[in-house]
């Protein structure tokens, strides 16, 4: 609403009866602090209204009377700390900040789109960014842990049919180009944490199968010199001369040779 070139996403808030929204959120107010407009007001403060005796007064004809615009009978004084932001910032102050805040947004969006492993999620249009990492769920689960756990940079996830998504907020009053750039690279190095644990552990796994194989060649050879022969249908014969020898004890030939069983 503050800035023109955005109003086109609130085409056909003129069909709606009451509009509310939250400055602590995108204008530069600490929390809470929402702001509400309605259409018929007569409609809120009738479905609202609380009229009891003992606070009727002679000038309830005069101002506005909130206590029928909420469920509250009395609120903090909110107003104020917006009012001060307004008077402060002005008009263009406040289209300043938002138009920086989607620059920089964009910004990100370029640096993770000329990354081959992390893609876009939905459009940019102001200051979200919504990726995630070429991979798994879980994979995108584990770098936003560790991404949050460095205490460095936060980030929230999302849901988007069965994709799970990280979003990039850019929040900060004063961030600059340098705090995206600073953003990016942690998340970048992170990223190539994950990627290395979630490679690793196949390497770990196929390092212990040619372990594996190792002894079983070597469990072949002792068993060639003990003139024992294997054979594919399990029936294991030995022979010696003419005397047919009794199924050897495999399990205590791998005891002997510590290959554990998987």
């Amino acid at each position: 609403m503050i800035c023109p070139e955005f109003r086109h996403l609130m085409n056909g808030i003129e069909y709606a009866m009451s509009f509310n929204t939250n400055p602590n959120k995108w204008l530069l107010v600490n929390f809470d602090c929402s702001t509400m407009w309605v259409k018929d007001r007569f409609k809120l403060t009738q479905a609202l209204v609380v009229d009891p005796l003992y606070l009727q007064h002679s000038w309830m004809d005069k101002a506005i009377d909130y206590r029928h615009w909420g469920i509250p009978l009395s609120r903090r004084f909110r107003s104020l700390k917006l009012w001060f932001v307004i008077r402060m910032y002005g008009v263009e102050g406040l289209q300043k900040y938002i138009r920086e805040h989607v620059r920089l947004a964009k910004k990100m969006e370029g640096l993770l789109r000329g990354d081959e492993r992390f893609e876009i999620v939905g459009d940019v249009i102001m200051g979200l960014v919504c990726f995630r990492m070429r991979g798994s769920n879980e994979d995108n689960q584990c770098l936003l842990t560790k991404l949050n756990s460095s205490g460095r940079i936060h980030m929230v996830p999302a849901s988007l049919g069965d994709r799970f998504v990280i979003r990039f907020c850019v929040c900060q009053e004063n961030a600059t180009d340098r705090d995206i750039e600073v953003a990016y690279d942690i998340i970048k190095q992170t990223t190539l944490q994950v990627l290395h644990e979630s490679v690793a552990e196949p390497l770990v796994e196929e390092a212990e199968l040619e372990s594996l194989e190792e002894k079983a060649y070597s469990l072949e050879e002792k068993l060639q010199s003990r003139n024992v022969s294997c054979r594919s249908d399990c029936v294991v014969g030995c022979q010696h001369e003419t005397t047919t020898m009794p199924v050897p004890d495999f399990a205590r030939i791998l005891r002997e040779l510590n290959i554990e069983s998987r």
